[in-house]
């Protein structure tokens, strides 16, 4: 593809986003993610927005944010100085924001806009890497606080429509988010069988031409049937993002990133 080339319809990506502001503060063991997400952008065109569902904001409600300039805001702690004198000024678009809720209340789903809330981790990080110049607006959109696969996949479905845009649409989790286990966990020989198992179930279930829509929707709703899910999730907001990029789209994804962050095996898919 073109990397000049401006998309006129909307791409899903799910990605890891690391480990609080880790990526970017040069630590070595998320160096692979780090590469990846500098050469993905290429593959995704000019998009003329980008709406973020990230792991770290869920709502009763889901509620977008509003704001035509949102501050961000270091929802992490314990880190050097420099972790809480990253900047991003990234715009917000309001007529995106306005364009998810209405999508979602026509399909049902409750939601409200928040012009206050800023942009957090899950956003600035990922996106300082992949257009570092802040100037594309941005809109992020909250998991829901039930953590309901469910209602993820149907969230999905409402912003369909949103692939007739040029935007980004970034599911911005971690597909191992077992936060002890990134410490234990491994075979003699440095791998995790457990970790390695659970990755090889998602990539079948994401991006395999033989399931259907259907099919891959009921698999996602019922993750945890899947080789050792509660040990990569102890608890899915991590995971979630994927759920709604994925029901976003009729089709099965694409595998773009296949590596280890923090010595754990993590993948992002593209669709």
């Amino acid at each position: 593809m073109n990397p000049n080339k401006s998309i006129s319809s909307a791409r899903m990506l799910y990605i890891p986003h690391g480990g609080g502001p880790l990526p970017l503060l040069g630590e070595p063991h998320h160096q692979g993610m780090v590469d990846f997400l500098h050469h993905i952008t290429p593959s995704l065109g000019s998009p003329a927005a980008i709406l973020v569902i990230s792991a770290h904001w869920e709502e009763p409600v889901a509620t977008i944010t509003s704001a035509t300039q949102p501050p961000l805001f270091y929802d992490y702690y314990g880190f050097p100085e420099e972790a809480y004198q990253i900047k991003y000024p990234a715009p917000g678009d309001p007529i995106l924001a306005g364009k998810v809720f209405n999508a979602l209340q026509a399909h049902g789903i409750p939601a409200k806009m928040d012009d206050k809330r800023g942009f957090d981790h899950g956003m600035f990080v990922p996106l300082k890497l992949m257009y570092p110049d802040a100037s594309i607006p941005v809109v992020q959109l909250s998991l829901l606080a039930g953590l309901d696969p469910a209602e993820h996949i149907r969230m999905g479905n409402a912003l369909a429509d949103l692939q007739n845009e040029n935007i980004l649409i970034l599911g911005s989790g971690f597909s191992f988010h077992n936060m002890n286990a990134f410490f234990y966990g491994r075979s003699a020989d440095g791998s995790d069988p457990h970790n390695e198992a659970f990755q090889r179930w998602l990539i079948q279930t994401c991006t395999v031409e033989g399931i259907d829509k259907p099919n891959r929707e009921e698999r996602l709703i019922n993750w945890e049937s899947a080789p050792y899910a509660r040990y990569c999730h102890p608890r899915e907001e991590h995971l979630l993002p994927l759920h709604v990029c994925a029901g976003i789209s009729d089709a099965p994804g694409k595998l773009v990133f296949e590596g280890e962050v923090i010595g754990k095996k993590a993948i992002a898919v593209l669709w």
